[in-house]
């Protein structure tokens, strides 16, 4: 027998958390989408929610490698190859009433999970399967779960969440030592744990309870819809389902507050729980950052600045013709050698007929040829190929040099325009981007994670141009969102100037540079005419592509090797 999940009403500091999944659970088409780290509480939170509702509500857990009929449905193989082929339910028909839980929703296929949303928006799933129709309920709780390091939802699907919340661990000691104190209580007794909140999940149970009843009976005042109208516009926030969130959020928290209309008070609690994830300002919650470098008041300013040039310059990128990087992934043979493969072998998740099938699918196989003939006689025709995931999105992160030594025969248009170019050439459509820039005492974070190209590309364009070179404390910034898909990249000239933790500014660097794990392009901006070296001894701390700034016009194809073995 399992023991009882942890209580809903024992979560401590997820207050923002609880209340949307319990506006979800109120107004079933909210969906909650949670962003934070791993062991913040996002899946206990969505399993404690499952007792507060109806008696044996269901919680089911959508693996990411579910097929498209394991979601949604598709026909019964055991009555089909009885002659009597008939629809077997998937996962969204199993969660009717209960709670749809996706774990790491950024790594499911978006096909699944626009169904998935779509689903919950409506109530209702139409499920169509060779020649077969039928409609299923779906009024259940869809609760979504991602670590933002490990990706990002494309913008189109993030919008689909009507409600979002970003988690983290408490900071607070007393807070931190309460998480903990309840966790050994649960884990040491969980019957007796769950015994003692079961009067406050109770009263919890029975107040959700009550404002579903009273939702449809709430009123929404005209003040209000144009309160909201104005607050969302004022955001920059395109989108109509984010109006028609705050408006049913809203709706939700006044029946559970017991209130027959809605008032300012509701909408501004809902407000920011339907605009976190909108609003691209908003969108991540600070991170902590490795230490700044230390501040050495006798550490010269970078002295390939000229002393009467201006401390900080805009310079604009320049158009160049750069090459397109092409991340390949080495596999070990059976042998010892290694192999290259331009795509990885994702999971599969679907079936397509295909008279010569690069692998086979045999359930579709075997199901065309049972629907179609009546007997397990498999044709030509029959034939079923495997449809798998495509490689995972990459994460490329930008590392730029922007110190004063960049600013010598303006080499920042030439050291902006290759970014930008290569930006372009080799971002895809599932893939993000990261920019730091290298200046002044310490090095920052320019543009957080993120598929839109749009953003990096600005900010870029108006970086300034000045001080010295932190470039040990930037390879530790970067270090920190290296992720199993990564690509680092970096422009430097070399010239190190502000040291980390100790006293030689490069031997801090190196040490920083030998620290990164993943794929990486070292490009040499160095002035031609005094090099030193030191970009290309970079590369290969990093064990990276090394290339001249001056020869991105010369090569067509830039090859990175990422190793799977």
């Amino acid at each position: 027998m399992r023991p009882p999940g942890f209580p809903f009403p024992a979560l401590v500091g997820l207050d923002s958390l609880k209340m949307a999944l319990q506006l979800a659970a109120i107004d079933r088409r909210l969906s909650v989408l949670i962003r934070g780290d791993k062991g913040a509480g996002k899946s206990t939170a969505a399993r404690g929610l499952v007792e507060l509702l109806e008696q044996g509500a269901p919680f089911v857990n959508l693996p990411i490698g579910a097929t498209d009929d394991r979601l949604l449905g598709g026909l019964d193989v055991e009555k089909a190859l009885k002659g009597d082929p008939a629809l077997k339910p998937g996962l969204l028909s199993e969660a009717n009433g209960g709670v749809l839980y996706v774990d790491e929703v950024n790594l499911l296929p978006d096909h699944l999970a626009d169904a998935l949303l779509d689903a919950v928006a409506s109530g209702v799933h139409v499920l169509e399967r060779e020649g077969f129709s039928a409609t299923e309920n779906t009024e259940f709780v869809m609760v979504g779960s991602m670590n933002p390091e490990e990706g990002a939802l494309r913008p189109q699907l993030l919008d689909r969440f009507a409600l979002a919340v970003d988690v983290c661990a408490p900071m607070d000691p007393c807070l931190r030592r309460e998480v903990i104190e309840r966790r050994l209580s649960y884990d040491a007794d969980p019957t007796a744990f769950s015994h003692t909140w079961r009067e406050e999940r109770a009263r919890m149970a029975q107040r959700l309870n009550d404002a579903r009843a009273r939702l449809f009976a709430v009123t929404l005042p005209g003040e209000m819809l144009d309160l909201i109208a104005e607050r969302i516009a004022s955001q920059n926030v395109r989108s109509l389902r984010a109006d028609l969130a705050v408006v049913r959020g809203s709706r939700a928290l006044a029946a559970l507050e017991g209130t027959s209309s809605v008032h300012a008070s509701h909408v501004e609690a809902v407000l920011p729980l339907a605009l976190v994830h909108r609003v691209s300002a908003r969108s991540r919650q600070p991170r902590a950052e490795p230490p700044p470098p230390r501040r050495d008041t006798e550490q010269p300013e970078d002295t390939h600045e000229p002393s009467a040039a201006p401390s900080e310059r805009v310079f604009a990128p320049v158009d160049l013709s750069v090459p397109r990087l092409l991340v390949k992934q080495t596999t070990k043979r059976s042998g010892g050698s290694s192999e290259s493969a331009g795509i990885t072998r994702g999971a599969a998740i679907g079936a397509r007929r295909t008279t010569e099938p690069r692998e086979l699918e045999p359930r579709a196989t075997l199901l065309h040829s049972v629907t179609h003939t009546g007997i397990a006689h498999v044709r030509a025709d029959d034939l079923h190929e495997r449809v798998r995931l495509p490689c995972a999105g990459t994460r490329y992160l930008f590392i730029v040099d922007s110190s004063g030594s960049h600013a010598v025969h303006e080499r920042m248009r030439l050291v902006k325009g290759a970014v930008t170019g290569l930006l372009e050439s080799a971002r895809g459509r599932r893939d993000e981007v990261v920019v730091i820039v290298c200046r002044g005492a310490t090095a920052s974070v320019l543009v957080e994670p993120t598929p839109m190209l749009e953003d990096a590309q600005r900010a870029l364009e108006y970086m300034p141009t000045g001080g010295r070179t932190p470039l040990a404390h930037a390879l530790q910034l970067a270090a920190m969102y290296v992720t199993d898909a990564s690509v680092v990249v970096l422009v430097t000239d070399g010239h190190a100037n502000v040291a980390s933790s100790s006293d030689d500014p490069w031997a801090d660097a190196l040490a920083s540079a030998g620290a990164i794990r993943c794929p990486s392009l070292v490009i040499d901006s160095e002035d031609d005419r005094c090099p030193t070296g030191r970009p290309k001894e970079l590369a290969d701390t990093m064990r990276g592509t090394y290339v001249r700034l001056a020869d991105l016009n010369e090569t067509s194809m830039l090859h990175l090797i990422r190793d799977a073995s």
